[in-house]
């Protein structure tokens, strides 16, 4: 592994520009509910706890929590994607409002359920998870809606983030077409892909920034069975065709990789874990995403943006559910790791 450093002056200067950013979001929309209260007793009508409700949460979750990131991060965010007309969907919009992150984009569609999970939490503990979703592929119609939005909001960004969370927002014709638009535009396209759908289908994504898991399942290829990272990140070059590629690996720090001239994987590097205390890793992946794409389009070089966005995810993981970071937070916690 690497240990790469970078100076406070440059770190603030890369982090200052990031205010003047704006940021395209597409993908699957929803709030994340924590449920929190005690469990004192087992309940009589079943072998389970009760859990005594202390008090209630509402976060920004899905593609509008990478929104709300971005936001945190001093970036602008235009958060496009598909909600319900439901009362998820009413606590959805006062969340953004609340995070003063427009709702000019979002397409309504009285069909479909806004995405609600909910985390029964007692004593720090997370006990049980309830989804309420629709899975379904959207419509021809609002899939017609999306991509209308997305070209008009492109012509106003500097990168496009798409989140891929296989709840029936991307088909392949809506992210071949987004992606060829995005390319179009000369719009960098930072994308944050599922483990269950085809790597072919990313083809011509500037970025990809899979999780070890997702990684492995997009090269068909297991670290537990002897492939190296390289033969990994090389597969998913040749199928997906994308120019850069960061391999989130939790505790043991991030892989990345760039396709040059001398062929897919031809450079590439690993760098450790800046995480202090792994807390809670959910999110994780939506503050990575987010500060690659603020600081790719910032002009920091591919290190530069890889230790901003180990920073932010050592943070984030030191934090309780999904959570957002802040630029005096990298910057602060950069002078802590490199005693800058």
């Amino acid at each position: 592994m690497q240990t790469l450093a970078i100076s406070h002056t440059r770190l603030r200067q890369i982090l200052d520009t990031f205010a003047t950013r704006r940021i395209l979001i597409l993908g699957d929309l929803g709030i994340d509910r924590y449920t929190e209260g005690t469990v004192e007793r087992i309940s009589p009508e079943a072998p389970v706890a009760i859990v005594a409700v202390k008090h209630e949460r509402l976060k920004l979750g899905l593609a509008a929590n990478v929104a709300d990131n971005v936001r945190a991060l001093g970036g602008e965010p235009i958060l496009c994607g598909v909600i319900g007309t439901d009362r998820t969907a009413s606590d959805f919009k006062s969340l953004l409002k609340k995070s003063k992150i427009q709702s000019h984009a979002l397409i309504l569609d009285p069909k479909r359920r806004t995405s609600l999970k909910e985390r029964v939490v007692s004593e720090q503990q997370q006990l049980l998870r309830i989804d309420y979703e629709s899975t379904t592929p959207i419509s021809a119609v609002i899939e017609k809606r999306i991509l209308s939005t997305v070209a008009k909001a492109l012509s106003q960004t500097d990168a496009l983030i798409i989140e891929d969370y296989a709840k029936g927002l991307l088909s392949q014709k809506v992210l071949a077409k987004v992606i060829a638009m995005a390319k179009k535009k000369r719009v960098a396209v930072l994308l944050d892909p599922n483990s269950k759908t085809p790597s072919q289908w990313y083809q011509g994504a500037t970025v990809l920034t899979p999780n070890r898991k997702e990684a492995e399942a997009l090269s068909g290829l297991s670290l537990y069975e002897g492939a190296t990272l390289k033969q990994i990140a090389t597969k998913i070059f040749s199928r997906s065709r994308n120019q850069i590629l960061f391999i989130t690996l939790g505790k043991d720090g991030m892989a990345v990789f760039e396709r040059g001239a001398r062929g897919p994987a031809s450079s590439g590097f690993v760098i450790p874990t800046y995480a202090r205390e792994v807390y809670d890793v959910s999110g994780a992946g939506d503050t990575v995403i987010s500060a690659l794409a603020l600081a790719l389009t910032s002009g920091a070089n591919l290190q530069e943006c890889a230790v901003i966005a180990n920073l932010a995810a050592g943070i984030e993981v030191g934090k309780r559910g999904t959570a957002v970071v802040s630029r005096a937070e990298i910057l602060g916690f950069a002078q802590q790791v490199f005693r800058i």
